[in-house]
């Protein structure tokens, strides 16, 4: 078995310049609820807008702008002044492929993005969806998953489990296959071409991880807290990987340690394991409750909580990944370590990521 995977990763190696490039459609700026958008082109390419069918381009390091907002169920367009109505907004390049290009929510948050644009209004608010290479999209997550100071075999680590989440984790969301938030993977504005993460993504192109020959959708935490979970221990459902429950010899040495305190109503909820944390964590700020690993004692009319950890324990441990880099363990032997029983393999030409969907993931939070 070892050597097989070792043969495997061989070839990957030796031939992942032939991966075949994807396409991810994300869900972009949802944490905002936008009504109003506006979109410009970068400083180098035009970006080219399609309405109605009617055809605007927006000039590079332009002033122009396109303002998108929501009027009733449906769009209003205003590009310099001519506004029209529309279901549907698509921008891309001149030739119908990826561009560089700025999205603002008025007044909150102005973010670069590369690839193709479609918007529409649902809910009574502007839905932004990016089509972006596969490659670039593990790019933009890795940078905005991990810490700054990750050495780089814990990125290249950090790359193949979100690239094979993008492969396998979608079906989701109605109307995209991934949103930017922690519901699936975090994901900002792409790095700079030499980033460590860029680096990470590009020197473990089109490798994902495989259970039983098949790509699924690996989870990973912040801080294990000394030993992994199952998805069983915490009370989420179990997926195509069984998973593992093993040592993280960092965590358990030096254990990221927190105490909380909360009323006996939210800290009942907690009994039901990772949906209860994760529903106080909505309400009270996602870092009320940091992890399941935790000891309660009653103080009069609250709940005293003392744990350790970051995240559900599921998966890879950012926390002990680091540890085992700055050790010298490769990004196979991370891998390998919390992932039992897998293998990596290059990405199959004409392998779409639709054919590897699973409903059944649980949340993805940190």
């Amino acid at each position: 078995m070892l050597a097989r995977a070792v043969f495997l990763l061989f070839l990957a190696l030796a031939f992942n310049s032939q991966a075949i490039a994807q396409d991810v459609r994300i869900g972009v700026l949802g944490l905002f609820h936008p009504r109003q958008l506006t979109l410009q082109a970068s400083r180098k390419e035009a970006v080219v807008l399609k309405a109605a069918n009617q055809t605007f381009v927006l000039e590079p390091d332009s002033p122009v702008a396109a303002t998108l907002r929501i009027s009733d169920d449906a769009l209003l367009l205003d590009f310099g002044g001519h506004v029209l109505r529309t279901s549907e907004i698509r921008a891309a390049a001149r030739n119908g492929g990826a561009v560089s290009f700025l999205l603002t929510v008025p007044g909150r948050i102005t973010r670069a993005f590369r690839g193709a644009l479609v918007v529409r209004a649902s809910r009574g608010e502007v839905v932004p969806i990016v089509a972006m290479d596969l490659e670039t999209a593990v790019a933009s997550a890795v940078a905005a998953e991990s810490d700054s100071d990750a050495p780089p075999e814990a990125l290249k680590a950090q790359a193949v489990v979100t690239r094979s989440y993008f492969l396998a984790g979608g079906g989701r969301h109605r109307d995209f296959d991934f949103c930017d938030l922690t519901h699936c993977q975090f994901l900002r504005e792409p790095p700079p071409p030499e980033s460590p993460a860029t680096l990470a993504t590009r020197e473990t192109r089109g490798l994902v991880l495989t259970f039983e020959e098949k790509p699924f959708a690996p989870m990973f935490s912040r801080s294990c807290g000394g030993h992994t979970r199952t998805p069983a221990a915490v009370g989420l459902p179990g997926g195509t990987y069984p998973y593992f429950s093993v040592l993280c010899d960092f965590c358990y040495k030096d254990s990221y340690r927190w105490t909380r305190k909360l009323s006996l109503k939210d800290a009942a909820l907690l009994a039901t394991g990772e949906p209860g944390r994760l529903a106080v964590d909505r309400r009270l700020g996602w870092n009320a409750v940091p992890s399941n690993n935790f000891t309660s004692r009653r103080d009069g009319d609250q709940a005293i909580l003392e744990g350790t950890g970051q995240g559900h324990s599921i998966g890879l441990c950012q926390r002990g990944a680091k540890a085992m880099a700055e050790e010298g363990g490769t990004f196979q032997q991370i891998l390998n370590h919390y992932f039992p029983n897998t293998a990596l393999i290059l990405l199959n030409p004409g392998i779409a990521p639709a054919h590897f969907r699973s409903i059944d993931l649980p949340e993805r939070r940190m």
